[in-house]
């Protein structure tokens, strides 16, 4: 597995977000800053919806300007942090741990930890892992659900497009040979 929390196509759309900023708004970074610490709201959501609605800086450049401005915990930059928070549950770490050991085989592969599931791409993400409140897992694979059983359609997640199916883990004993063979199936589309 590759030790970078973002893959070269999301390093470039960060560097695009950044690099933009002063061009399209016509304010640098710190004048950025500043104006987002003068923000009268207290929460992150309502930072942005104050930096849209009142400056017209729409949600990505928003988040990053506030993420500059304040720190974030829950930054792409801190993956062990939104790591530990997200697989807080014994049972959901253990399957997060053994989904990563078989999805990070391949080499090139890199693993990605946001805010409420963590994903492996190589090019494209082709797989990603949601802790359940009660236990388990939902695992996501850009796969068609038809590919074999057990696997089933996504519904509502909020991972890629491209992750076409998922399937339920319970414990790590589910990360089996089957479970091993889609992620690889996946990896090769990616």
């Amino acid at each position: 597995m590759v030790e970078s929390n973002l893959t070269p196509r999301q390093q470039k759309w960060r560097s695009s977000v950044r690099d933009g900023l002063e061009r399209d708004t016509g304010k640098p970074l710190a004048e950025w800053i500043v104006i987002a610490r003068s923000c009268p709201e207290s929460t992150p959501r309502a930072r942005q919806r104050w930096l849209k609605v009142e400056h017209g800086l729409l949600q990505n450049r928003a988040m990053w300007v506030l993420d500059e401005a304040f720190g974030n915990k829950d930054s792409w930059d801190s993956p062990g942090v939104l790591l530990d928070a997200l697989w807080s549950d014994p049972t959901s770490r253990a399957i997060l741990d053994a989904v990563d050991k078989a999805a990070s085989t391949n080499s090139g592969t890199i693993r990605t930890v946001r805010k409420s599931f963590t994903a492996w791409s190589r090019k494209v993400q082709f797989a990603a892992l949601r802790p359940l409140k009660n236990g388990g897992a939902i695992l996501g694979c850009a796969l068609p659900p038809s590919y074999a059983e057990p696997l089933s359609a996504t519904r509502h997640e909020s991972w890629s497009e491209r992750l076409k199916s998922r399937l339920l883990l319970v414990s790590p004993s589910d990360v089996d040979a089957d479970v091993r063979s889609f992620l690889m199936a996946a990896w090769e589309t990616s």
